[in-house]
């Protein structure tokens, strides 16, 4: 038998954080620009698109939906909704088409509701309203109007979108990514004009909308327009859910503005002498549907954290949240959950831990009586206890908690990686970027900064814009274009910096990273080691970047063979890091790793087994539990039971590496490849 010897894993460093990454298809930008979160079919047999009742429901629709698409072909229409990933889709059907449209309607994920308008609503009933999608038979276009207006609500508050874990660095990024577009100072009339022609440019926004957001901007506070459910808040909802980059740029004004309306709001209001006697805690509601997989999620991120990444608005009457939660719930539609979050609300904590909220029932568009409160973006709960609910079918209870920055180990995390981030880039769109590759969101980092290349004017933008694109492109694998994109960095700042600047150090050492993942070592050393030379003349000898060079150094030497002296330079590298970063810094478990594999290696196999457990140890306080950084350590501690023979817990450890590697990169990603290749060589070795 061929007893070959188990692949154990390293990883190597940027002047950042690292993360083992998935393979990526490239760059390249969708031609469809999708700017809400919802569109309108229209299937009718026979359309006449001159008739004068086809002509007048538009202008109607159209002030409700304003992307509106009509077919005649039943095949084509669910071939257009089948190519839909990021909207819901409403659909108005008419004429003669009854059950051979049944089957495609509950299959059509993206399809929310569909409503019937039928001349003929006594043979329509018979076989539509056994299909749950469908909201009702119609006979003209107002009562359609009227549930679509209302469902279109339900859609903005159904996809609110969540994020939830334990400790976890994203928590941490994503506030940086909040901060960073807070920043950010822009022209307001200019941003409204872009914002404007940017939406002119597709036929998706009604014009006059547009028109009125124009003239009326400064006229109304920021809450009053996000309350006044125009384009501005399906735009935005949309554009925060997808985390859209040009959306985001171009509504950058109006996040900034809203942010600071709450704030203002809420200082108004904790000033007011009505206000002083409201201190004691109280109670609010959310409520919206999601799919049954998020809720198994939250429902094993039991007692983790929850993040709403929108602007969150909230009720004080159970009610109308609870009228919501319920709303899709179907006994058919087995694929809904109704959600009714309860959030207990203390305002004298919210006050010290600078939690702000603003009551907007006073300064509300649409003049609701209900009393509601609008959070900023990003708002961090704690998941507390789930429970079922009497009133319907798959309906929970969830009870969550705020919590803030002093919540444990969130702070220091928080700043440490926010020292990190701002040292690395500059503020405003480069910082937000910066965070977007920290995030794995490297197709948008990307195209942020392919933007901001072609504005770029003064050599410190070209070189750092053509620096983060390297970054980008060698994260992806296009290795030849990080190249470029490194070397034009490295000549514009070898031109305009003094000789031994510590931002050359960074070009060279990422230089060093290209050259390392096409295997060319010899260049790849002679990048790190540039680097490093420069990095003692100028930083202080624990300085991070100093570690970063140490760590790439010694994985060189790994691959080479040079045991000892990779085993050095990683110890250095951990030894300075120690000091700069927390004690569950995710950038720890990675040295930890290297190390162990330099011991395994070294036939040391207790010190790799004590060195890999301990990188396991600080990857779960701080990442989701389907990190690949996880299935590094645990293909590396199977590696380790393989060569003590202990096949059963090798092949234990392996397949759990296995498991997480195909949800989190793409099949035929290497790292997926060589852990199937080490399950099926301790199978053979067992059998």
């Amino acid at each position: 038998m061929d007893n070959k010897e188990s692949t154990t894993v390293a990883t190597s460093e940027v002047p950042t954080i690292t993360h083992t990454r998935s393979n990526r298809s490239g760059l390249s930008h969708p031609t469809r620009r999708i700017i809400q979160n919802f569109l309108l079919v229209w299937l009718h047999t026979n359309i006449d698109e001159t008739n004068n009742s086809f002509k007048n429901s538009f202008p109607q629709l159209r002030r409700i939906v304003a992307s509106i698409t009509t077919f005649t072909d039943v095949r084509e229409c669910f071939d257009f909704l089948s190519e839909i990933k990021k909207q819901k889709a409403f659909m108005i059907v008419s004429g003669h088409l009854d059950q051979q449209i049944v089957r495609q309607i509950e299959e059509t994920s993206q399809l929310d509701s569909v409503y019937v308008l039928s001349d003929n609503k006594t043979y329509d009933e018979e076989w539509a309203m056994e299909v749950a999608k469908i909201k009702g038979i119609h006979t003209s276009i107002e009562p359609i109007c009227k549930a679509l207006r209302c469902d279109r609500e339900q859609i903005d508050r159904s996809l609110v979108p969540i994020d939830f874990n334990r400790l976890d660095s994203l928590f941490m990024y994503t506030k940086l990514l909040k901060e960073a577009l807070l920043q950010i100072e822009d022209d307001d009339q200019q941003s409204i004009k872009d914002l404007a022609q940017y939406c002119w440019e597709d036929d998706d926004i009604d014009p006059d909308e547009i028109k009125f957001m124009i003239e009326e901007y400064g006229k109304h506070r920021p809450i009053w327009w996000y309350s006044k459910k125009t384009f501005l808040y399906s735009t935005l909802n949309y554009g925060l859910r997808q985390m859209d980059i040009d959306i985001i740029m171009k509504m950058g004004f109006f996040i900034r503005d809203l942010h600071n309306d709450i704030e203002k709001l809420y200082k108004e209001q904790q000033q007011s002498d009505n206000n002083k006697t409201q201190r004691a805690p109280f109670t609010f509601y959310g409520g919206q549907d999601v799919s049954l997989d998020l809720f198994d999620k939250m429902q094993n991120a039991k007692g983790g954290l929850m993040c709403f990444n929108n602007f969150l608005l909230i009720s004080k009457d159970r009610k109308v949240s609870l009228d919501f939660a319920c709303k899709n719930l179907k006994p058919n539609l087995k694929s809904i959950v109704g959600i009714l979050f309860v959030m207990a609300i203390e305002p004298e904590l919210c006050r010290k831990l600078k939690i702000h909220y603003a009551d907007i029932s006073e300064v509300d568009a649409c003049g609701k009586d209900e009393a509601e409160i609008l959070f900023t973006t990003h708002t961090i709960f704690r998941i507390d206890h789930i429970e079922a609910l009497p009133e319907a079918d798959r309906l929970y209870e969830i009870q969550i908690t705020l919590i803030a920055d002093q919540d444990n180990d969130f702070s220091k995390l928080t700043v440490s990686m926010r020292d990190e981030a701002h040292s690395k880039a500059s503020p405003g769109w480069s910082l937000f970027g910066y965070i977007l590759l920290q995030i794995d969101e490297v197709r948008k980092a990307a195209h942020l900064y392919e933007i901001l290349l072609d504005k770029a004017t003064g050599h410190k933008q070209l070189s750092e814009y053509n620096f983060f694109l390297g970054w980008a492109n060698w994260l992806i694998g296009k290795y030849s274009t990080a190249l470029e994109y490194y070397e034009e960095s490295l000549k514009i700042r070898e031109k305009n910096l003094t000789k031994n600047c510590p931002d050359i150090a960074l070009c060279y050492n990422n230089i060093g990273l290209v050259y390392y993942s096409v295997g060319t070592y010899s260049k790849a050393l002679s990048s790190y080691e540039r680097a490093l030379e420069i990095q003692k003349l100028v930083l202080p000898p624990n300085h991070p970047d100093l570690a970063t060079s140490y760590h790439n150094i010694g994985s060189v030497y790994i691959n080479t063979g040079q045991y000892s002296k990779a085993l050095s330079s990683y110890e250095r590298a951990l030894e300075i890091r120690k000091i700069a970063l927390p004690s569950n810094h995710p950038t720890l478990g990675h040295h930890y790793n290297n190390i162990g594999v330099v011991y395994y290696d070294m036939c040391q196999f207790s010190k790799a087994l004590s060195s890999y457990e301990r990188a396991l140890e600080i990857q779960k306080l701080v990442l989701p539990p389907n990190h690949p950084d996880f299935a590094v350590s645990y293909n590396n501690i199977g590696a380790f039971y393989q060569k003590m023979r202990d096949y059963n817990k090798a092949l234990s450890y392996y397949e759990k590496a296995r498991g997480i590697l195909e949800t989190s990169l793409s099949l035929t990603h290497p790292y997926v490849a060589s852990i199937k290749q080490n399950i099926e060589e301790v199978k053979n070795l067992s059998a």
